[in-house]
């Protein structure tokens, strides 16, 4: 699946930003440190690890670079530093020719741009390292948005997979916390992302779906703007959707010039998320400032609009229990209660102490309770609480890392529309009434109302049934003499086994002892 020539440039690229020696520096082994202290003669990397992991990535090509994006947000697996300059990857990539993406969609839509679309932008609005976007207008006069899958995409990515699968297993096998580390599972997180992203159709059913749940029916209609998917112009490589018109989040002075309430802006978005999670348990979770704008139409004022639906987050009903009982500990400073879920989850060991989980979340915990409410992160929290779990060989779950990782993008974004934006207030009454909707009577009438479809095929036949089993013939006795049968047929054969083992030794022993004499 890869060549020996690209595995040479890898480790060319690794030896020039000096990678080999922060791979070396983790081993402790004499022949790691031998060998580290070889590649370093005449060497001497000045440069800060993270900022050269960054550079090697970017160096290496756009699957290296969503490679380093994936594992910025795996603070509970690396150190701080790499993280945080690990963040600062963006999608710069120099867009591919539009001649290429004219031949790309009319290979998936059967005929040319020209015929397909009114009008076509043959330059692109965006570009990232696995597709690029070009507007145009369909011949019915809607606008849209024509995201188009980088030719050659599949066979770069199956090649570089193959050599990460690979990397992984070598420091699975040799470093020394490589198992708690777990790289084949971060890398087989990474791969199932990235695949997801290669079928546009599925991301295109990832934003229907979104769209759905927050429509008119839905009661959160004027929450959040989804762009419509138009179907017929949408295969696994190209995924045409509306146009939509807005500012970027992250334009603060553009969306206070349109008018817009910025401190109601950012508690929206703490609702919206909130909202996305424990209602619906599916969440886009790629909300980065280039993915959310804020509509400037007259119309639609002031509502978020959400792009890119590569990457999306869905919750179980345990795990939306878990993390609203978690969330509410924290609120009320329950840290026994939070040891308690921790280990009823199996998230960690059977044989953890409670007291001692607890010693160690309200050490997490209990400094940020001492600050004023608009200093505290809970997404800095969740992350100080994964690090501490590396004591306690917690099994973080992979679902939860892609939650607090979009949590820490809600609150960044939070916080830089409204400084003074208080998280922990905002989410609380959410929670709250959340949990009392699920465990009261309200909870119980939606939870009957689930299952009367079940239900009501399944009562109406619970009498036949009762009957026919009371009138079957009792055939306990039956079973009891069977089973002393083969009891003492289990037993025969024992005193059987036993007189055999004794002839066989004794025989055993005369042949031994017609030998010697």
């Amino acid at each position: 699946m890869f060549s020996f020539l690209h595995i040479l440039r890898i480790l060319g690229v690794a030896y020039r930003y000096g990678l080999d020696d922060l791979a070396l520096s983790s081993l402790n082994h004499p022949l790691a440190r031998a060998l580290r202290w070889t590649l370093r003669l005449g060497r001497r990397p000045k440069a800060p690890r993270g900022l050269r992991l960054r550079r090697a990535l970017e160096s290496l090509g756009p699957i290296f670079v969503k490679f380093g994006q994936m594992l910025s947000t795996r603070r509970d697996l690396i150190p701080a530093d790499i993280a945080n300059e690990l963040a600062l990857l963006q999608d710069r990539v120099a867009p591919f020719p539009s001649a290429q993406a004219a031949a790309c969609i009319e290979a998936a839509l059967g005929a040319p741009p020209a015929q397909l679309f009114a009008h076509f932008e043959v330059d692109p609005v965006a570009s990232a390292s696995i597709a690029q976007v070009h507007f145009a207008v369909l011949h019915d006069g809607r606008e849209v948005a024509v995201k188009v899958l980088r030719p050659g995409m599949r066979e770069a990515i199956e090649r570089d997979l193959a050599l990460l699968h690979w990397v992984a297993r070598i420091i699975e096998r040799t470093g020394p916390d490589g198992r708690r580390l777990k790289p084949r599972e971060v890398v087989a997180e990474f791969d199932n992302y990235l695949h997801d992203e290669l079928d546009l159709v599925r991301e295109a059913s990832n934003c229907s779906q979104l769209r759905r749940n927050f429509d008119a029916a839905s009661g959160r209609g004027d929450w959040l703007i989804v762009p419509e998917v138009i179907w017929e112009f949408t295969t696994s490589t190209v995924f045409t959707m509306q146009r939509m018109y807005g500012i970027p989040v992250g334009q603060v002075d553009r969306l206070r010039a349109a008018g817009i309430d910025i401190p109601k802006l950012a508690r929206s978005g703490v609702d919206i998320f909130f909202s996305q999670v424990f209602s619906d348990g599916f969440f886009h979770a790629d909300m980065h400032p280039g993915n959310i704008y804020v509509s400037d139409q007259p119309e639609t004022l002031g509502r978020y609009i959400a792009l890119d639906f590569g990457i999306v987050g869905s919750l179980s009903e345990f795990d939306k229990n878990y993390l609203a009982q978690n969330f509410l500990a924290f609120f009320h400073r329950d840290y026994r209660r939070v040891a308690q879920l921790h280990i009823e989850s199996g998230w960690v060991p059977a044989d953890t102490r409670e007291e001692e989980l607890e010693g160690a979340v309200r050490a997490v915990c209990e400094p940020y309770f001492d600050r004023p409410l608009s200093e505290i992160s809970l997404g800095q929290v969740l992350l100080r609480l994964f690090q501490t779990s590396r004591r306690f060989n917690v099994e973080i779950q992979p679902q939860l890392v892609l939650l607090q990782k979009t949590l820490l993008n809600v609150e960044g974004l939070g916080r830089q529309l409204d400084p003074n934006l208080d998280l922990w207030k905002t989410a609380k009454p959410y929670l709250e009434n959340w949990m009392r909707r699920r465990i009261g009577l309200e909870g119980l009438r939606q939870t009957l109302t689930k299952e009367a479809t079940q239900w009501s095929q399944t009562l109406p036949a619970l009498p036949r049934l009762m009957y026919e089993r009371l009138s079957r013939p009792d055939t306990s006795p039956y079973l009891l003499a069977e089973m002393t049968r083969l009891r003492q047929a289990q037993e025969q054969n024992n005193r059987l086994l036993v007189a055999l083992t004794a002839v066989l030794a004794v025989a055993v022993g005369v042949a031994l002892w017609a030998l010697t004499r």
